[in-house]
């Protein structure tokens, strides 16, 4: 999960502020966490007690509630009675790394990425967008190619993982769907050389920086087995003690 959390960290200052080249400097920017910070350990949260999501997550986001969440997400997050809402918004996607992480078949990654998303985003590609982030880190970290994750995915939520960063930059733009930033946070890592690489190649898209690098980024730390030690270092500074006490655990 420290992968989803350094992508937030690194990319948030470029969502309203995005540029569209890899050669940043990532230490230049001012550095923050977002509600995919937020979220990502709710996730934990909810995996290491009890299991409620919807607990985890109005318990979290009331904790920290100026962390740029979406209109109907804040609705819900300050509403006991309010249930799911159809959403196919990419914040299923952005805190489901630690799931990934969690279980030890990919069925069992699976239906537990639904059960995630579904408190809130239950729309069919609400869902997807969870599962699909969430399976790409089970087989990352399971020493599955990028050829078969590429295949896998592709065949089993028809996203199409067949472009590149560099095909998709020109005409890209802002896009909160999971199903128009999922696929291309996907192929960020897919593309990448290494975990930094992943960063500067997300950002480079110019689109929804924070949560499509929280998305690449978890993906890649389970792929190359970590983050960089600079990288890790700017992330345990900017949590503080409560956040990372989850994280720790």
């Amino acid at each position: 999960m420290l992968g989803a959390i350094a992508g937030d960290i690194f990319a948030a200052s470029y969502e309203f502020a995005p540029c569209q080249w890899e050669d940043v400097d990532l230490f230049e920017r001012h550095r923050f966490f977002t509600d995919d910070t937020v979220l990502t350990v709710a996730t934990a949260d909810a995996l290491l007690t009890d299991g409620d999501y919807a607990r985890a997550y109005r318990e979290w986001g009331r904790r920290y509630p100026n962390c740029s969440y979406g209109g109907r997400f804040y609705d819900w997050l300050h509403s006991d009675l309010m249930g799911p809402y159809n959403s196919f918004g990419n914040g299923s996607a952005m805190r489901v790394s630690p799931i990934g992480w969690a279980f030890d078949t990919l069925d069992e990654t699976l239906a537990e990425a639904k059960r995630s998303a579904a408190v809130t985003h239950n729309h069919p590609e609400g869902i997807k967008g969870a599962q699909a982030t969430a399976a790409a880190i089970y087989l990352a970290r399971t020493g599955t190619t990028k050829q078969d994750i590429r295949r896998e995915i592709t065949a089993r939520f028809n996203y199409d993982l067949d472009r590149t960063i560099a095909q998709i930059r020109p005409d890209y733009h802002f896009n909160e769907t999971c199903q128009g930033s999922v696929p291309e946070a996907l192929i960020a890592f897919l593309d990448a050389d290494d975990f930094e690489h992943t960063l500067r190649l997300v950002i480079s898209l110019g689109g929804d920086a924070d949560t499509q690098a929280a998305i690449a980024c978890a993906v890649a730390e389970a792929f190359w087995g970590g983050l960089p030690a600079e990288i890790e270092a700017e992330v345990d500074r900017c949590l503080p003690g409560t956040l990372r006490q989850v994280v720790v655990r």
